[in-house]
């Protein structure tokens, strides 16, 4: 089995890094949004290799991430205004453009579409790396594809010990969430993704703000049918590749099953006692803000219980979120039921991860 190193970013650990990703090899490393796994953009052959490690669908797409405003020109074909302006706003920052793409980007990495999905990252390592290497690093989350994406180095060892050479070490991420896709090849931005850059502040810069069909289309399905039919509104809807990383398939999920249950706040730590009781005799899971865990109280003994964070603070429950659903793997909880947040700002994108790790299981109260 290939041994996996976990370095701190020193000088000669970014060069062996580097080294690496030249010889046409798989790093993980930090960013501000979630921990990647890259390897050279221009190199389908290293790419497969990122495939390969997380036992990722080859029809999902790779961002790639540069270190420099220049490198954008090695990819897109071209820059739209729209995309210039939410450059200067928001990069470095966790924000990713979907641009026509040049012919020096494999079409593999990008589940043969004529585009490119771009991100100027604000870590310094990541974009260290990247000028290390000397190209653009295609990279996705760095975890066992479908797993809650690493915000620690060692959430990835955890993942993929065995599997890669190399993971740089540079403490926890920022924001917890990937980046926010924002497709703007044509008239009108359209958020494919959501994440730490929201759709009110991408709408003060570019004006009137779309959201992607297909971020509803397999709740509607889910609530009308049941999430059985979730899977069959994924293949009807893409039935060609899908735009962005995280559209088709099912990501951030936890090994017992997750419910969300969404009720007014007063009125969620009834509904969370009717499904401990329900749930009565079993080793349940509860994932909940400080409110309602401090709402709960007896009632919550004997279970195994991670908070969010206080309500009102959807940058700290973001950032926590992943290590959240991670949490309950060391545990022996049969079920896992979870706290339905609001989904205004940033809590789109939180909302986001939760229904997609929830299957789409949602119970109204």
């Amino acid at each position: 089995m290939l041994s996996t190193r976990v370095l701190p970013p020193t000088a000669a650990a970014m060069e062996e890094a580097a080294a690496i990703l030249r010889a046409g090899g798989v790093v993980a490393f930090p960013t501000e949004t979630v921990y990647g796994l890259g390897a050279n953009g221009f190199d389908a052959a290293a790419c497969a290799k990122i495939y390969e490690a997380k036992g990722r669908p080859s029809d999902n797409p790779l961002i790639l991430h540069i270190a420099h405003r220049s490198m954008l020109d090695e990819v897109a074909l071209a820059v739209p205004e729209m995309a210039e302006r939410l450059l200067a706003a928001f990069c470095p920052g966790p924000l990713t453009l979907v641009l026509r793409r040049r012919a020096a980007v494999p079409a593999s990495i990008t589940g043969g579409l004529a585009t490119v999905g771009v991100r100027l990252p604000e870590n310094d390592v990541a974009r260290a790396l990247i000028r290390a290497a000397g190209f653009p690093l295609a990279a996705p989350s760095a975890n066992t594809s479908g797993r809650p994406s690493p915000t620690t180095a060692a959430a990835v060892l955890t993942d993929l010990a065995g599997r890669i050479p190399l993971i740089l070490d540079g403490g926890p991420c920022r924001f917890g969430v990937e980046s926010t896709i924002v497709d703007v090849t044509g008239d009108a931005a359209v958020i494919l993704r959501p994440g730490a850059i929201t759709r009110e502040m991408i709408e003060e810069v570019a004006g009137a703000v779309q959201l992607d069909p297909g971020l509803l289309a397999q709740e509607r399905a889910a609530r009308a049918s049941g999430a059985e039919a979730v899977d069959e509104a994924s293949d009807a809807l893409f039935d060609a590749a899908p735009r962005a990383p995280g559209m088709k398939y099912t990501h951030y999920a936890p090994c017992a099953p997750l419910t969300l249950i969404a009720a007014a706040p007063a009125d969620l730590p009834a509904a969370f006692r009717r499904v401990l009781a329900e749930e009565s005799g079993k080793a349940v899971g509860l994932l909940v803000t400080d409110e309602t865990a401090a709402a709960l109280a007896d009632d919550a003994e004997g279970r195994f219980l991670v908070r969010l964070g206080a309500r009102d603070d959807m940058h700290a429950i973001a950032a926590r979120l992943y290590e959240a659903l991670r949490a309950f793997d060391e545990t022996s909880v049969s079920c896992i039921f979870g706290e339905a947040l609001d989904e205004n700002g940033l809590g789109l994108a939180v909302m986001n991860r939760l229904k997609k790790a929830a299957g789409y299981r949602i119970r109204s109260f």
